[in-house]
């Protein structure tokens, strides 16, 4: 699960396998049509878990977050960046 700031500041969640490889997929424009549009994008949290089902429930519950509450997790513990 991760979280990218993207270059006009606003914050993209995702999940994935391989966390090097998809941050390079967004980068080179092949990514997510949300950050297509926003390149650069820079990781800024990393938490992993232990399978994907976990990861797709965590990267809802991080989507129903409010920015502040992201801002506030991003600077937390439990990145594991």
């Amino acid at each position: 699960m991760y979280i990218m700031k993207c270059s006009d500041g606003t914050l993209y969640t995702g999940w994935t396998t391989d966390f090097k490889a998809r941050v390079a997929t967004h980068n080179s424009g092949r990514g997510a049509k949300y950050t297509r549009a926003r390149l650069p994008v820079t990781p800024v949290y990393v938490e992993f878990v232990e399978d994907r089902s976990t990861g797709l429930k965590r990267e809802h519950a991080i989507k129903k977050l409010t920015r502040k509450a992201k801002c506030q997790l991003i600077e937390s513990d439990k990145n594991e960046l």
